[in-house]
């Protein structure tokens, strides 16, 4: 009789046995359907034998096997391994996430194109260059510090081709994929073919075909986001990881993986190379390089005519509309050139907050503890944190007032404003409202842009990064400093990186780009280095505050928060594993943890759940999981009360 060890999609850790039938070919890497209880599970086997398991209980049978071939290796079921100690994660729930058919991944970043896969000519100097060093080094992590418009991808793609060429694999990781046809067809005539491209609107069957295809060898270079780093690879030469600074590579769910972490296990266990690369590297990157941990290689000349932007700081601060007159005289310019305008705003709606004039009251959401935002043309209120709406309330809650009135402006707001300024201009907003409205209504608004049948458009984040606009001459921040107030040691940052990403979108191929920047913040070190282009500035800085403060990169963080309907019981959880780490700190000779009071999440409540949460700091990430992992061992989450463990976080929203 043969047996076999079989991992399931559990919350816990933990491997079960049990009879193979004679009649079934089970071996390491199959999924295999057994009972479980009153219940039929999906099971991964990862070890077969003629011995029977000790221990005096009654072995069950296997139901079925699901596959004729493994769909995992062992170095996947290693790193499997791996992430429950690095994300709390049970090693079964990690191998159901990544095999087809477990768990989807959210995407995070609505919208994102890569740069065409059509081989070029000639290479630029700086191309040159790049290439060389990756093609001489030894080094086995290089970034590629490159302007946008600086041929990045051509590097990527070269250094791919040196590779496949060399009998081995290639995965090249985008934050989000959005591949057109045409697109479509340029990967696979580039690369003859062998090209698996994954996506999130793939059906199950067909990412398992491509999956299996990774495995046999049949593919060459896989292109896809955030879960595609756990593609099956039989021989794993290289990892294009293109703009690194993307938060989308962080999963929002669990296990709360980040794909460059995974990447760089990776490249080290089987013995491949990881490339980076973006203008804007995230701050750990950045110090990876100061610290010569990482190869940088410099790309710092756009191909062609395409010169970094002209970029205008307007001080708004007494301003009563949200156009500048600045700004209507630069739109007005570029429209009597005939060339393209965009607009940005990181924020839809029509406005912020609906306000009661008489005692000041915003009206926020029943679910979350956040305010509700005002669509005009639904005539509605939306919360853009669970998506609840309801029509606009005529009576305060608090005072019985009816003089409530909308407050700040949204993406809708500026069209109005836009329309009465330029009546004769073809104007397109593009947010998510926009995106859902229609399937093809983005690509549609984009390719009309793009075709000069639009004159102006106005949008999100979702227009600020990854898009080529060769007409484009002109691009207006409004409100550039919105996500300065935002309480989280990450804000300058981001607020940097979004603005230097969308100005990169003026002067591509031109050398008139031009950037009116509008800010109650005009002095603010990530405003006036996306003006003076000076990045080195940026990253000493900010560099210099965080290690002032002991914040990432200088330290790691874990985040644990628990969410629960009955706030009592959430908060008296929080604070009762507080006591407990407290503790364990005292009696373990923990010196170097540093433990923050449980307190509320800044979302206070999110989706009609409270929230709670223990933030732990250390400058040791061995030090840090092994005291959250002997923390957590110990203790019993509350029923009705769940807990998320979030190592290095993104966000402490």
């Amino acid at each position: 009789m043969k047996y076999a060890t079989v991992l399931l999609d559990l919350p816990y850790e933990a491997s079960y046995s049990y009879i193979i039938p004679d009649s079934m070919d089970v071996k390491f890497g199959v999924r295999v359907a057994v009972p479980f209880g009153r219940r039929k599970m999906t099971g991964f086997v990862i070890d077969t034998g003629d011995e029977k398991p000790s221990g005096d209980y009654e072995l069950k049978e296997i139901s079925r096997v699901i596959d004729k071939e493994p769909v995992f290796t062992k170095a996947l079921l290693d790193l499997a391994s791996w992430m429950k100690t690095m994300y709390f994660s049970p090693t079964g729930l990690n191998l159901s996430m990544m095999i087809p058919s477990g768990r989807r991944e959210s995407e995070v970043s609505p919208f994102f194109e890569p740069s065409s896969f059509r081989a070029i000519e000639h290479l630029s100097p700086g191309q040159e260059h790049a290439l060389s060093v990756l093609r001489k080094s030894n080094d086995r992590i290089f970034y590629l510090f490159g302007v946008t418009g600086s041929g990045k991808s051509e590097v990527y793609l070269r250094r791919a081709e040196d590779v496949i060429s060399q009998g081995k694999q290639v995965l090249y990781l985008v934050p989000e994929i959005t591949l057109s046809e045409q697109l479509s067809d340029e990967v696979y005539s580039r690369f003859s073919g062998r090209v698996a491209i994954l996506h999130s609107s793939l059906t199950p069957s067909q990412r398992l075909k491509a999956w299996n295809g990774i495995m046999a060898g049949d593919i060459d270079i896989v292109i896809g986001a955030r879960s595609s780093v756990f593609a099956p690879f039989c021989n794993l030469g290289l990892i294009i990881m293109d703009e690194e600074h993307e938060t989308s590579y962080k999963s929002g769910n669990t296990p709360r993986y980040h794909a460059r972490q995974i990447a760089e296990y990776r490249v080290k266990k089987e013995n491949a190379v990881l490339i980076m690369g973006s203008a804007t590297p995230s701050l750990e990157a950045w110090n990876m390089m100061a610290e010569h941990r990482i190869r940088r290689i410099d790309m710092q000349e756009r191909i062609g005519e395409g010169k970094y932007p002209r970029v205008m700081i307007v001080n708004s601060l007494r301003e009563k509309r949200n156009i500048t007159k600045e700004l209507e005289e630069a739109i007005r310019h570029t429209l009597a050139e005939k060339k393209g305008v965009i607009l940005f705003l990181n924020r839809r709606g029509y406005t912020y907050n609906y306000v009661c004039s008489g005692c000041g009251h915003i009206i926020t959401c029943p679910n979350c503890y956040v305010s509700m935002t005002y669509h005009k043309k639904e005539g509605r209120l939306v919360c853009h944190t669970c998506g609840y709406s309801e029509p606009l309330v005529k009576v305060c809650p608090e005072c019985q007032s009816r003089d409530l009135s909308p407050h700040g402006f949204g993406t809708e707001n500026i069209e109005e404003e836009a329309r009465a300024l330029f009546p004769y201009a073809r104007i397109a907003r593009l947010d998510t409202d926009i995106a859902q409205s229609g399937k093809g209504k983005t690509q549609e608004i984009l390719h009309g842009f793009r075709d000069g049948r639009i004159d102006i458009l106005l949008g999100t984040q979702m227009i600020a990064k990854g898009l080529n606009f060769p007409f484009v001459s002109l691009i207006g921040v409004l409100n550039a400093d919105s996500s300065l107030a935002i309480p989280d040691f990450r804000a300058s940052e981001r607020t940097f990186d979004l603005l230097h990403q969308v100005a990169g979108r003026a002067g591509r191929y031109r050398d008139d780009g031009f950037v009116i920047v509008q800010t109650t913040q005009p002095f603010a070190s990530a405003i006036t280095a996306v003006a003076e282009n000076d990045l080195e500035m940026f990253y000493k800085k900010e560099l210099a505050e965080r290690k002032a403060t002991g914040f990432p990169p200088f330290s790691r963080l874990l985040n644990l928060t628990f969410r629960g309907k009955n706030e009592e019981k959430v908060r008296l959880a929080a604070e009762e594993l507080g006591n407990e780490a407290y503790n364990l700190e005292e009696r373990g000779g923990y010196d170097d943890i540093e433990i923050f009071s449980p307190s509320p999440c800044l979302i206070e409540k999110k989706a009609q759940y409270f929230r709670y949460h223990i933030l732990l700091r250390s400058g040791s990430a061995a030090a840090l999981l092994r005291f959250a992992h002997e923390l957590l061992s110990s203790f019993k989450v509350p029923s009705s009360v769940y807990i998320e463990i979030d190592m290095d976080p993104v966000s402490l929203m």
